[in-house]
């Protein structure tokens, strides 16, 4: 695998009370991945592979089998990445979708 460059990022909630120290990836064009019921220290290796496979993947789609073995049970959802949607603005101010 190549090299990537990551940000990290805390928010204040991910609405995973029932599975705390949630964890997302996500990026522009590609499915997000949550985690949840992470262990920061205990899970950190799993957690960096994961990146690397991730920013490997043009849609960020990964297999249950393909993930960190410490992420197995830790894998909360696969939200697919939202389309583009591009409009096209007319001189007499409408507007259009263009795909």
């Amino acid at each position: 695998m190549g090299r990537y460059t990551i940000a990290v990022d805390g928010v204040a909630c991910m609405v995973g009370c029932d599975r705390p120290c949630t964890v997302a990836y996500r990026a522009e064009g590609k499915a997000c991945c949550l985690f949840g019921d992470v262990d920061a220290e205990a899970d950190i290796d799993a957690l960096v592979a994961f990146a690397a496979q991730y920013a490997a993947r043009d849609d960020g789609w990964t297999r249950a089998s393909e993930r960190p073995a410490a992420l197995a049970e830790k894998t909360l959802a696969r939200i697919p990445s939202a389309p583009v949607i591009e409009r096209e603005r007319h001189a007499d101010n409408t507007a259009e979708v263009v795909s």
